[in-house]
């Protein structure tokens, strides 16, 4: 999905930064008893950096849960940002207006990479609102003399020493300085930011650039005083003319290295994080803002960073908005069976999608939730609304449609839905060349002003007269099995989706009951509440206390990933999804799976291997390559209106019967399925009479060992390591083709010279993925993606057949 009018792109006259400079800070010790085994608090599935130590203990329990306070069972982590600072007219929302008792994380929005590839929050001075600007006569904005720096950073710190048990992160890039940043002017330099700070321009990994960045990020929270790191990287997705238009020149020709890229940077980052946390005596966090669009996620591969994270935060709203016509809730919980956006492009009704609708927040969690944990994953909530006009059809709107229009100049896109305007549109950005953009973007305090009718005080702050008044009835309309709550101007044909008690109530039921670790909220100060002497809803925290409210007795969330007991002996075997075809050729989704043995033992034929992946696809992966691949168990069955049931499906499949896989020895076999999912887990191998766990899954209580010996592996327990994976190819088969070679092929076929050659000979009737290699009419052949009937040497350069040579 395509956001035009992001709550991530800050004013321009509110960007005041360049690089950070002063005095080096010991910010707020937490002082930790360093427990004797460190290990025993590491949450499951979580990398730990080989050879560190690294003090879990001093954030996490001895089950692997992070320690937040009595009350706080659950995460409610509040986004606040840097630019709200008044200084424009506008309301200002300061550390002093958060609810410090209500959250249990704080994510400081933005800091960005600078030309340098260092984090930086820009130059130190007056106007720098996360360093020097201060707020006289504001009650309590008075700065702490105990740090050296003024600006929104001491005041998050003079408020934490209040409430200790708040952990605050500094969140890097957003939408409008994931490829760029904001110099000192508020012009926006498009320096590259996270695109050329993790992948050089052919594509490759610029471990200079990460290695750069996450030094500098390390400096910088000890300097400030932060617990963590939160990457809001919008987006590292081979899809072409993915985030910000502003970034497609330099983006686009990098899309088939960026997933790469990623991955080395939050790699770096872990380990360059642990190693600080075990000289500091303190955990430090690392989390992503995560997308929740099933298009976007199609292109992230497997999302396999998700082992380097405390928790991943899901960004589940945007999910529909003026960017097309398509009227629909920002961030409905479940899906109806009625997007009228998915049922354009036939996903109800192509079957190998299942039904499955992928435009909300469950059908996000439970893609994570195939290799997280439950109290790893935040869903995401938005305190803003998105609104269209001029709404023709649906019911009181939803569902309708927007009146195709021309695009706000700069949004890349050619025809866009009528987004609303003016009043309707409080919190709008402008575009590049300077207008409104239309997007019915409001903070949550004016929708509700709104659906009482009443003309807020603060309008004229925003450049409306003070005789403003509303045009027709904000009616509040509600359904139950989205669980979306809108308003709907009959008059005006608006509809402006919000949040109110009752849907944040429900998605808070939603997180208790599923074990979720908790909420995200983009941003704290969209919040309302009553001023009954002003009459009129202003920003409060009537959101955050209904949520805290919820969590604060609740049971604690769930710690493990796996649904079923899993063995507690673990072999050295990787597996590994790789080779996906890139961006839009990546359907059916069609990657090779790897898998290594680094034990000592030979895998004999037969050899089962068993994992799980989210229900947020449908059950029907399978493999090409002969390995008799079937879904084994299904949580969930049939389409998720209302939600999915369940977690996992469960997947076998086995080396075939003539193959064996020695020491050292790969394989590889070529597998589809249809909808995004995150890395495959809880995977098992079986052989001899005997069922192990892999290493790779970094399951909590797994000791690593050789097969059939029960003893440790020389190299260690599950410290998080990852297994080399050498170059080897599989042994034992008969015929000496790949093991990825489609079955059904014909046999190697004569060419002109009077040779044979080597590959099999294409057939019209065969199934052929990325990577197959052909023989055709004298010449070898080789598939960039999934195709069947093509003809090679018809399909042209940019076609899916490239030619090898004669054979």
């Amino acid at each position: 999905m395509l956001s035009l009018s992001r709550r991530r792109a800050r004013p321009a006259l509110l960007a005041t930064a360049a690089a950070v400079t002063g005095l080096l800070l010991a910010a707020l010790p937490a002082t930790v008893s360093r427990a004797a085994d460190q290990a025993s608090c590491r949450p499951d599935g979580l990398y730990a950096t080989p050879g560190v130590d690294v003090p879990y203990c001093s954030v996490y329990d001895a089950a692997g849960r992070e320690k937040m306070g009595a009350d706080h069972q659950r995460r409610v982590i509040g986004y606040f940002t840097g630019w709200r600072t008044g200084k424009d007219g506008t309301p200002a929302y300061l550390a002093s207006d958060i609810p410090w008792d209500k959250v249990t994380h704080l994510n400081y929005a933005f800091a960005h990479v600078d030309g340098g590839n260092k984090i930086s929050v820009g130059t130190d001075g007056a106007t720098n609102a996360a360093t020097g600007m201060t707020w006289p006569g504001v009650a309590g904005a008075e700065m702490d003399p105990a740090f050296p720096y003024k600006g929104h950073f001491n005041l998050l710190n003079k408020f934490k020493k209040r409430h200790p048990d708040v952990k605050t992160l500094i969140s890097v890039g957003g939408w409008a300085e994931t490829g760029g940043y904001f110099d000192d002017s508020g012009t926006r330099v498009n320096s590259g930011g996270f695109y050329s700070m993790a992948t050089n321009a052919d594509g490759s990994v610029n471990q200079t650039g990460i290695d750069t960045f996450a030094n500098s990020a390390v400096d910088f929270l000890r300097k400030y005083g932060f617990n963590g790191v939160d990457i809001d990287y919008e987006y590292p997705t081979s899809m072409k003319d993915a985030g910000n238009p502003l970034d497609w020149s330099l983006s686009n020709a990098r899309r088939a290295g960026l997933v790469k890229g990623y991955a080395a940077l939050m790699r770096t980052l872990r380990e360059k994080l642990d190693r600080a946390g075990a000289a500091d005596g303190k955990h430090y966090l690392l989390s992503v803002a995560a997308p929740s669009s099933g298009y976007l996620l199609r292109g992230m591969e497997t999302f396999q960073v998700q082992k380097y994270l405390d928790y991943v935060n899901i960004m589940s709203y945007d999910l529909h908005g003026a960017w097309n016509e398509y009227v629909g809730p920002n961030a409905s919980l479940f899906d109806d069976g009625k997007d009228a956006e998915l049922a354009a492009a036939g996903v109800y009704s192509t079957s190998q999608y299942g039904g499955i609708g992928y435009l909300n927040t469950d059908w996000a969690y439970h893609y994570f939730r195939g290799s997280m944990p439950p109290g790893r994953i935040n869903i995401g909530l938005p305190y803003y609304t998105r609104g269209f006009k001029n709404v023709t059809g649906g019911t009181d709107g939803l569902w309708g449609r927007a009146p195709s229009t021309i695009c706000p100049a700069g949004s890349g896109l050619t025809r866009c839905g009528d987004g609303a305007v003016g009043i309707d549109n409080l919190w709008h950005d402008l575009d590049t060349a300077g207008k409104e953009a239309p997007a019915g973007s409001n903070p949550m305090w004016h929708a509700k002003n709104l659906e009482k009718g009443i003309v807020g005080d603060y309008v004229t702050r925003y450049g409306f007269p003070a005789d403003t008044r509303l045009t027709g009835t904000y009616a509040r309309k509600y359904d139950a099995t989205l669980v979306a709550p809108w308003l709907w101007n009959a008059e005006k044909k608006v509809f402006l989706s919000t949040e109110d008690e009752q849907s944040v109530n429900a998605k808070a039921d939603y997180v208790v009951a599923n074990g979720i670790g908790g909420t995200m909220v983009w941003e704290l100060a969209g919040d309302y509440g009553w001023n009954a002497a002003e009459g009129q809803y202003e920003p409060g925290s009537t959101l955050t206390s209904a949520m805290y409210e919820k969590f604060k007795s609740a049971s604690p969330y769930g710690a493990t990933r796996s649904t079923v007991a899993l063995p507690t002996e673990a072999l050295k075997i990787d597996v590994e999804f790789g080779q996906f075809p890139l961006g839009d050729s990546n359907y059916p989704i069609s990657p090779k799976l790897k898998i290594t043995n680094n034990t000592s033992a030979t895998l004999p034929g037969s050899t089962e291997f068993r994992f799980d992946y989210g229900t947020s696809a449908p059950g029907n992966a399978k493999d090409q390559s002969g390995w008799g691949t079937s879904v084994i168990r299904s949580d969930h069955t049939g389409t998720n209106v209302g939600g999915l049931k369940g977690d996992h499906h469960r997947v076998s499949l086995k080396l075939p019967a003539w193959q064996t896989l020695a020491p050292g020895a790969s394989a590889e076999l070529d597998f589809v399925y249809y909808l995004p999912v995150s890395t495959p887990s809880n995977w098992t191998v079986t052989f001899g009479g005997r069922t192990y766990g892999l290493a790779g899954d970094l399951a909590r209580g797994m000791t690593v060992v050789e097969p059939g010996s029960g003893t440790p592996s020389p190299s260690g327990t599950p410290s998080g390591t990852p297994s080399v994976t050498p170059s080897a190819t599989a042994s034992g088969s008969p015929s000496g083709t790949p093991s990825g070679t489609p079955s059904g092929t014909s046999s190697p076929s004569p060419s002109p010279s009077g040779g044979t050659c080597a590959a099999a000979a294409w057939n019209s009737a065969t199934e052929y993925t990325g990577g197959s290699v052909v023989s055709h009419k004298g010449r070898s052949w080789k598939a960039k993606w999934w195709t069947r009937g093509e003809e090679p040497g018809t399909t042209g350069e940019w076609g899916v057949w490239q030619d090898l040579g004669s054979c």
